[in-house]
């Protein structure tokens, strides 16, 4: 059985519907991101203890503080290539950004590769199921693009203000699949 919770974010956020599969928490999306519907269907509402932990780390880190603790999560259909993309997001310290490009090279250069695909990485990015507790709002375009985030521009925007980020070193690209 499948259960979600949605979770009322500030004002400058769009609310994140919360899922789990009775004990571990199996996604985090903003309700506005392009899977979010798809993500609910069939599923019951429920209070459960992992969403109580999840609102209460989601709290923490809305207040601008980095939590000092995780919910317990579990991802389904996980890759080899994407854990190596996670375990990369996961290192992306509060307040810090990290390019496709760089995320690439570390893998290309972990797997004795003379490139890796910063498509490819994007890809694994996007399919990230636990957003913001896993990062992936971190992980900007080389050139200073925030493109490519499902959850939405404006909820990337406001996650890496939120962080304190300088964002003067990023502009909102004109098209892409960010928009």
């Amino acid at each position: 059985m499948a259960y979600k919770c949605i979770y009322k974010s500030p004002n400058d956020f769009d609310n994140i519907l919360m899922k789990s599969d009775g004990e571990y928490l199996t996604g985090l999306i903003f309700i506005n991101s392009k899977n979010a519907s798809k993500d609910s269907i069939n599923c019951e509402e429920k209070d459960l203890p992992i969403f109580r932990e999840t609102a209460k780390w989601l709290d923490i880190y809305f207040s601008g503080q980095e939590p000092k603790f995780t919910p317990q999560y579990k991802i389904t259909n996980l890759t080899p290539f994407r854990q190596e993309v996670i375990d990369i997001m996961k290192s992306i310290k509060f307040g810090k950004t990290m390019t496709y490009n760089d995320i690439s090279k570390a893998i290309a250069k972990r797997r004795e590769l003379k490139k890796m695909s910063a498509q490819a990485v994007g890809g694994a990015v996007g399919w990230n199921p636990i957003c913001i507790i896993i990062p992936c709002h971190r992980v900007v375009g080389t050139n200073g693009s925030l493109t490519g985030y499902s959850g939405g521009i404006k909820n990337k925007v406001a996650l890496l203000t939120l962080e304190k980020n300088d964002m003067n070193k990023y502009f909102v690209p004109k098209r892409g699949t960010a928009l």
